[in-house]
């Protein structure tokens, strides 16, 4: 935080703060109100907790940051001492409390065409993992996604009763004991899998960094959708369209995990790729679906700023890796403009 507190070196390129055009909603405000927490010089208010909770934890400070600070490191712990003061707003608790009691975050019940797709798969040792935002915010891409790899030929199963991965409490919380307890039931569920094939990039990220940091082991290789498609199509021959697509790249993947290209050589393969001037590591956050539970207004500033590059550059088909930037852009497209699922993309050339 002392490193960060007068450094204004990322403020250009926050997602949040460029939506807001609010000066505490850059990496520096929020260091320099935690480091005065920090110095006992003012009471860690329900302002400053609010203020760490404005954080989408993208990773475009750190990307930045030539001197090699994170300011997402700190933001989590302010969150992890949040919940250990009993000081979470009352939003952050709802959601802590539906996970904890209902699996979920976001407290909601099974899509029931899902769930009866689910059910029609048979087992293999190649689990495909969809996660919250898929299951419960956008099940008809998660049925999409399912429909495209059957027609692929792959061999997978999915989970009727799938495990919360733990990366909404992380988001939320941090490393607290509730969001280990999460973890470790999950890789419990998922050990003695072959392989595990991850729909959304942060289900992903918290089981190959997150599990890691604490010391839950994992028996089964981690796979992105986007890179398991790119090897399922590297023999298929599919019909090479004459569409143009842009790629938004996760920030999740392009930054924590460092995939970008499998996206690129997917759309290559059936169009032809053009880019935003924000893309790859540089890219620029579009939506998530857990602020949006209380930011939405926010969430949709983000998002239409993100099709403001789209525009900047032409583009007329923006494709996405992310159920919840799918799920932000497709509720503030432009009028001309489409953006389609990865798995959309690929169904349109097969």
């Amino acid at each position: 935080m002392d490193a960060c507190r007068f450094c204004w070196m990322c403020r250009h390129i926050c997602p949040i703060g460029n939506a807001t055009g609010q000066e505490r909603n850059t990496a520096r405000a929020r260091a320099l109100g935690l480091s005065l927490v920090a110095r006992e010089a003012v009471e860690y208010s329900e302002d400053i907790i609010n203020n760490v909770y404005e954080c989408a934890l993208c990773g475009a400070c750190v990307k930045e940051c030539v001197t090699g600070w994170d300011p997402v490191a700190f933001t989590k712990e302010a969150r992890l001492g949040a919940a250990l003061d009993g000081k979470l707003p009352p939003y952050v608790l709802k959601m802590v409390t539906a996970v904890l009691e209902t699996g979920n975050i976001y407290g909601a019940k099974p899509d029931d065409k899902l769930t009866a797709k689910i059910k029609g798969l048979k087992k293999s040792d190649t689990l495909f993992f969809l996660g919250a935002d898929a299951r419960y915010k956008t099940p008809k891409n998660a049925g999409e996604a399912i429909d495209l790899l059957l027609k692929l030929g792959a061999d997978f199963t999915v989970l009727e009763n799938e495990p919360d991965s733990g990366y909404g409490l992380d988001f939320l919380v941090g490393a607290a004991a509730e969001t280990k307890t999460l973890f470790d039931a999950c890789a419990k569920t998922l050990n003695g899998y072959k392989q595990v094939v991850c729909y959304d990039p942060a289900d992903a990220k918290v089981f190959r960094r997150e599990y890691k940091e604490q010391g839950i082991g994992v028996d089964f290789a981690i796979l992105t959708f986007t890179e398991y498609l790119s090897i399922m199509l590297s023999n298929k021959s599919v019909k090479k369209s004459d569409l143009v697509f842009t790629p938004q790249d996760s920030a999740i993947l392009a930054r924590d995990l460092e995939e970008t290209q499998p996206i690129r050589d997917i759309l290559e393969k059936i169009g032809r790729v053009s880019e935003m001037l924000c893309n790859r590591r540089d890219t620029m956050l579009a939506g998530n679906l857990i602020m949006n539970e209380y930011m939405p207004l926010v969430m949709r500033r983000v998002a239409l700023d993100r099709w403001t590059n789209a525009k900047n550059v032409g583009a007329k088909i923006v494709v996405t890796e992310s159920p919840a930037e799918y799920a932000l852009l497709a509720a503030t497209k432009p009028e001309g403009l489409d953006v389609l699922s990865l798995e959309e993309a690929i169904e349109k050339c097969l």
